[in-house]
């Protein structure tokens, strides 16, 4: 296991943490994040009120006007309670679509005699984004059982699948951007160890607010450095 790649490609990301290109990322992945959330919660809401309307008749107590109130206020507590578990994975998959840019900014610093690298076209990056925002939920919802089970273990079952799902995919996107993606397929095998512990390395700050919304941008810039220097 590369530690020494690890730790030196970390250090390298955060020495750039000030371009330009990084902090237009952040703002972009932040802002449609926010509001991907509020429509989603404006769309519940709507169906809702839709289907409960403004009476509702109740078994021993008859008709009622203040059932949609209170599944109203009820829904805003589950919203706020869901947000704090898929603000960050909505976010990293959402950013996702636009790492490029990072990578695109570490390879003009640090490897500038590299050619111009392929981009992936704007239909495949929403699919790829897409899978990865659904697998990125899905085992964060899942997870939730195993948090319930082994409360003590919690943290370490959050960083652990996390950082095996941000390793996966920042090292794939750095990958195929020089090797195409069957080859980064290939080399994410090989390197799997080093991927994971760095990919965990990334995870450890999602649960701290505000620093989580930066870690994409530097899980990609991070993941670019170890592509090169595994490559080596």
């Amino acid at each position: 296991m590369a530690l020494g790649v690890i730790l030196s490609s970390f250090l390298a990301a955060l020495g750039q943490i000030g371009d330009r290109r990084f902090r237009r990322v952040l703002l972009l992945g932040v802002g449609l994040t926010v509001a991907l959330l509020f429509g989603a919660y404006a769309a519940f809401l709507g169906l809702l009120q839709w289907v409960v309307g403004e009476e509702a008749t109740l078994p021993l107590i008859g008709e009622v006007t203040w059932l949609d109130d209170l599944l109203t206020w009820s829904s805003v507590g589950v919203m706020i309670v869901l947000s704090v578990f898929l603000m960050v994975p909505v976010a990293s998959a959402i950013t996702s679509m636009f790492l490029e840019d990072v990578a695109e900014a570490v390879e003009d610093r640090h490897y500038p005699h590299l050619p111009p690298a392929g981009r992936t076209g704007l239909g495949d990056a929403v699919l790829d984004t897409l899978g990865f925002l659904g697998v990125i939920i899905l085992a964060n919802l899942l997870a939730l059982a195993l948090y319930a089970i082994f409360p003590p273990f919690a943290l370490f079952i959050f960083w652990g699948m996390n950082g095996f799902l941000l390793g996966r995919e920042y090292y794939t996107l750095a990958a195929t951007r020089r090797v195409g993606r069957d080859q980064a397929q290939v080399l994410r095998r090989r390197h799997m160890p080093t991927i994971w512990v760095a990919g965990t390395l990334m995870a450890m700050p999602l649960s701290v607010p505000l620093l989580n919304l930066v870690i994409p941008i530097i899980g990609a810039a991070t993941f670019t450095h170890i592509y090169h220097r595994l490559s080596r």
